[in-house]
């Protein structure tokens, strides 16, 4: 079945959510009017006011009675209501990524297919995650041959047991020409098989958590499946739920 065509404030969401990210309506600027954007995209104000609705909710701006639309702080508390994707990057303010297999090139038609690729060929890396010196996640990362080529001479990624504070998200964010926006997640309970259970220090059989993500840019491209084992006696997982507008 093909996949249904984006609705046009969809577009529109994803300029600006790609203008928000990288800081272009930062210091307290404010973004263009209703009007002025529906004029200068071709579209209908009421394409700009879904558009503008979403990013609410995503907690990227914050309409302002009388003065207009601004980006939210990125130190405030409506950035951090966006996902998990700013508390995913923020893993590198109080762990640590230790290398167990670096970055190299395969093929793996699973993962390629998951990344919607074309060919079979993706860029694989794997590392634990550790906090105050103790392992707590197993993680495997897949990514794009233009992404993983991006990635190819960084020693974090590239040298055996190299120990760093870096997020593979992180250093794509740096790295490649549009930021990540979204992750699509999936959760899973799990045995751990003994080739997981040696990283973890864990016994064979033993019960973990395994989260499935693939993130996506500002475009909607997948630029990393990330699938990750946590031991559930060190780690435990939080999300707040809102309900939406009625």
């Amino acid at each position: 079945m093909a996949n249904r065509p984006e609705a046009a404030y969809q577009r529109l969401g994803r300029t600006l959510r790609d203008a928000i990210l990288r800081g272009g309506y930062a210091g307290g600027v404010r973004l263009p009017t209703e009007a002025e954007l529906a004029a200068e995209h071709g579209v209908s104000r009421q394409t700009v006011r879904r558009a503008f609705h979403d990013l609410v909710a995503e907690g990227l701006v914050q309409r302002v009675p009388g003065r207009g639309t601004f980006a939210a702080p990125r130190h405030g508390q409506y950035l951090r209501q966006f996902g998990s994707v700013e508390d995913l990057l923020a893993l590198s303010l109080d762990t640590q990524l230790r290398l167990v297999d670096p970055l190299r090139r395969q093929v793996d038609v699973e993962a390629a297919s998951r990344l919607r690729l074309d060919a079979d060929a993706v860029h694989r890396v794997r590392f634990r995650r550790l906090h105050h010196d103790v392992p707590f996640c197993l993680t495997t990362v897949y990514l794009p041959p233009d992404v993983g080529d991006r990635l190819a001479a960084l020693p974090q990624l590239t040298e055996a047991g190299a120990v760093s504070d870096v997020t593979v998200i992180g250093l794509i964010d740096e790295h490649t020409a549009k930021p990540i926006a979204e992750a699509e997640q999936s959760i899973t309970a799990v045995a751990a098989t003994t080739a997981v259970a040696e990283h973890l220090g864990c016994a064979p059989g033993d019960p973990l958590l395994r989260v499935d993500r693939t993130y996506l840019t500002t475009d909607g491209t997948p630029v990393e499946l990330a699938i990750s084992h946590f031991l559930p006696e060190h780690y435990s997982y939080r999300v707040r739920l809102r309900r939406g507008p009625r």
